[in-house]
């Protein structure tokens, strides 16, 4: 069936509109209270007659308003169902960095404003928007296509998606899911030319904190067993940790793929990506273990030697790495059996398969809408709700479909978070076409 005549003005203009209203939803996770966002999406669904519409609440005696929502398109049956998947939490802000109110979805010189427009708010609305006009267009389909809206991602999903798999894994029944993870950049490896990152593994979280005791006192009495000295020790020794890098398989089909395009005008052995992460932060955390400092807690006054110290650890692993043997590393880095571990969440996950139908689609529709530009298959160094799919052997791909510069990846968890409506709109027609091929 051929494409349907759209107003992409129109769609534009109201998919920015209702970006603006989502994004004044503040769902700042802790505590989420997802809840309003939820409502929010089944009453736009509602309005267009999309009844099939599932709420799950999550929510327990330690937190309220974690409500999921599930609304269905059906399909014929012929092939396993799409799901569009976002998660409708966003992290917290730092107001004082902002040049603009971050929950006010203020539409400003092209651009819409605000904490999730791109993580992952803005993806939410143009998944929203693809049902839409699957739905408004009677587009015939041959397999039911669900969004999914979830609450949680943000701080382990066990109010979204991990919620779902244990008390309702029918909801997540899917032969393909289209999530975050991936996104368009405007150039790779230093060369300026669009590319697509479409994230077909991750590496897996390991937060750990690290607990240090010892004997309070007054400040003017140092001591040797100050718990917050024996904390700072092990830090460092944490920080001048030289971890190997290594270019695991998923990745090496981005470098390979990215060499036959021209993006890397040299083979990609493992001295030439070594050096490229040598220069290239997110190449570097591709190809090793992370570990970030993330909190640091100890101490009541400040004339009192604290008695207890604690920090925690965000650690990214590559795929395919021994958690234990992981942690049993860093307890010889540390070499302080006064310094206690305490693991928090731990996940890992498979790979997606590169290829597939829906690949070969996000590719095709990829450079029919942008010049020059190809599909990478990429490795996230952050972790997704994905995971849980692929942990089940659904093929799940991260894809924002944008075009991104350096300086609006970094907004990401970061200050001043913003999309372009252009980038809005590419989205909304790039996401609309691989949904109306893979599922149609």
């Amino acid at each position: 069936m051929s494409a349907p005549a759209i107003d992409w003005d129109e769609v534009t203009r109201e998919a920015t509109d209702l970006l603006s209203r989502y994004i004044a939803i503040d769902t700042t996770n802790p505590p989420g209270n997802e809840e309003h966002a939820a409502r929010f999406l089944a009453e736009l669904l509602r309005k267009e007659g999309i009844d099939d519409i599932t709420f799950y609440d999550a929510s327990d005696a330690r937190s309220q308003g974690r409500l999921n929502l599930r609304a269905r398109l059906p399909g014929d049956g012929s092939a396993r169902p799409l799901v569009l998947l976002n998660h409708t939490d966003v992290v917290p802000v730092e107001r004082e960095g902002w040049q603009e109110e971050p929950f006010a979805g203020l539409v400003k010189d092209g651009v819409i404003w605000g904490r999730g427009a791109l993580d992952m708010k803005g993806m939410g609305i143009m998944e929203l928007m693809a049902l839409l006009l699957m739905h408004r267009h009677r587009i015939p389909r041959r397999r039911d296509i669900v969004f999914l809206a979830v609450a949680d991602e943000e701080a382990g999903s066990e109010y979204g998606v991990e919620f779902l798999a244990r008390h309702h894994p029918e909801a997540l029944e899917a032969e393909y899911v289209l999530n975050e993870g991936g996104a368009g950049t405007t150039e790779v490896m230093g060369v300026k030319r669009p590319a697509f990152n479409c994230s077909v593994s991750e590496k897996g979280p390991c937060w750990l904190t690290l607990v240090t005791e010892g004997y309070p006192g007054h400040g003017s009495m140092p001591h040797d067993h100050n718990a917050l000295d024996r904390l700072v020790r092990a830090l460092h020794r944490i920080l001048e940790w030289q971890r190997p890098r290594t270019v695991v398989p998923e990745l090496r089909a981005y470098f390979d793929r990215a060499h036959r395009a021209g993006y890397l005008t040299v083979e990609p052995s493992e001295e030439v990506i070594s050096k490229l992460g040598d220069e290239n932060p997110l190449i570097r955390a591709l190809t090793s273990n992370t570990v970030s400092l993330t909190t640091a807690r100890a101490g009541v006054k400040h004339n009192v030697i604290p008695a207890r110290a604690e920090a925690t650890i965000d650690c990214r692993l590559l795929p395919g790495t021994d958690v234990d043997v992981f942690i049993q590393e860093l307890e010889r880095v540390i070499d302080d059996p006064e310094v206690r571990i305490e693991r928090g969440l731990i996940s890992s996950t498979p790979a997606s398969p590169i290829d597939t139908e829906l690949m070969r689609v996000i590719d095709g529709v990829v450079r029919e809408h942008v010049e020059e530009a190809v599909v990478l298959p990429f490795v996230s160094p952050g972790f997704t709700d994905s995971r849980v799919f692929r942990q089940q052997g659904v093929t799940a791909y991260g894809f924002i479909p944008v075009i991104l510069e350096p300086r609006e990846i970094a907004t990401f968890h970061g200050h001043n978070e913003r999309l372009s409506i252009d980038n809005l709109r590419l989205g909304c027609q790039i996401l609309f076409e691989v949904v109306r091929r893979i599922a149609g």
